[in-house]
């Protein structure tokens, strides 16, 4: 069993991680376990037991559930239980359970504790770790929400092997963003045998090393950096582009194919600024491939609206197109002020 400490003074927490990781869970709370119809199917009865409760909240899965209405139906449910300030909620799913039920979490009462139990590789590497919660208004991704910190996060190995080809994909395109801004040793590990993490035999051997490592990553960027005032940012690497697609394509197209897309645009961009090396980006975009995740532009997706969509993102300032861009594969810049000229020709390049 691995185990990384977040520290963030007074809310600091641990993330374990391993086969088996859900028998370290302190059932000394009453606590709302919260999960997808999906999950629910899989699951239920395994996260219930490991949690010591029967009290469940589940909403139907998919992107279309991550709303504000969710999050209060969360809220409302704990209320007709008569859940109060010392009991906590439980998030077992994806990036939308955790998302939803972290926020929820930040709400109910004024705030009370949840903690995270990702059964998707993706929230395994990335939403479950950082306090990040919120939900989707009509407007765009994400653009209510809190940051409300978990105050523990189980990543199971055991759950994770029942994920489908797809979801896999999610989480692969967060471990090569990770690795591409912060380590480049971890990179050249994932170029070694690229088909191998698209096999479940991966989750008893790598996957438990790799997790680690970029839960490791993200922990030390999250301590430095709660809320995203400065070096956070860059864990946006990708993603600036990636959410103009998503958009776009009305959340139908999975977040790591999304992602994937936006690295490789915001790599083009790199080396057209003269900043990173054509050989880095092809390195990258080669990786990508290997793992089955797209780097061209969605035949949907004209320049234009692309362009338009990117205006809509929310780490903008004063108008201005922000993104994140690499000077080298595991360095990456805090994000950089872009015309639309440019963003314009970057899509281009990726058609």
């Amino acid at each position: 069993m691995n185990k990384v400490r977040v520290e963030l003074g007074p809310r600091s927490y641990d993330i374990v991680i391993g086969n088996g990781a859900l028998k370290e869970i302190k059932n000394d709370k009453r606590t709302l376990a919260v999960m997808d119809s999906n999950v629910k199917a899989l699951h239920e009865k395994t996260v219930l037991t490991a949690l010591g409760t029967e009290e469940m909240f589940s909403f139907p899965s998919g992107e279309s559930s991550k709303s504000p209405e969710t999050a209060i139906n969360i809220c409302r449910h704990a209320a007709q239980l008569n859940f109060d300030r010392k009991c906590r909620f439980a998030a077992a799913g994806g990036g939308v359970t955790g998302d939803l039920t972290g926020f929820a979490a930040a709400i109910y009462m004024r705030g009370i504790e949840f903690i995270q139990i990702p059964t998707t590789l993706l929230a395994a590497v990335d939403s479950s770790v950082g306090g990040k919660t919120g939900a989707d208004i009509p407007e765009g991704k994400n653009l209510i929400g809190a940051f409300h910190q978990p105050s523990a996060v189980y990543i199971d190995t055991n759950l994770l092997m029942t994920l489908p080809q797809a979801e896999l994909g999610n989480g692969l395109a967060e471990i090569v963003k990770t690795a591409v801004i912060l380590d480049s040793e971890l990179f050249a590990k994932l170029e070694e045998n690229p088909a191998y993490l698209n096999t479940t035999g991966a989750f008893q051997t790598r996957y438990p090393e790799i997790i680690t490592r970029c839960c490791e990553l993200k922990g030390m960027i999250v301590s430095e950096d709660e809320k995203e005032g400065g070096r956070r940012a860059i864990l946006n690497y990708g993603h600036t582009f990636g959410h103009a697609v998503e958009l776009l394509s009305n959340y139908t197209l999975p977040h790591g194919q999304a992602v994937a897309i936006g690295m490789a645009a915001a790599g083009v961009l790199a080396v057209m600024r003269g900043i990173w090396k054509q050989k880095d980006l092809e390195r990258q975009n080669k990786l990508l491939a290997a793992l089955n995740l797209p780097v061209k532009v969605p035949a949907f997706c004209s320049t234009s609206d692309l362009v338009a969509a990117m205006r809509r993102d929310k780490k903008n300032q004063n108008g201005v197109i922000r993104t994140v861009l690499c000077s080298g594969i595991g360095s990456a810049l805090l994000p950089v002020d872009t015309d639309e000229k440019e963003l314009a020709a970057a899509w281009e390049k990726i058609r």
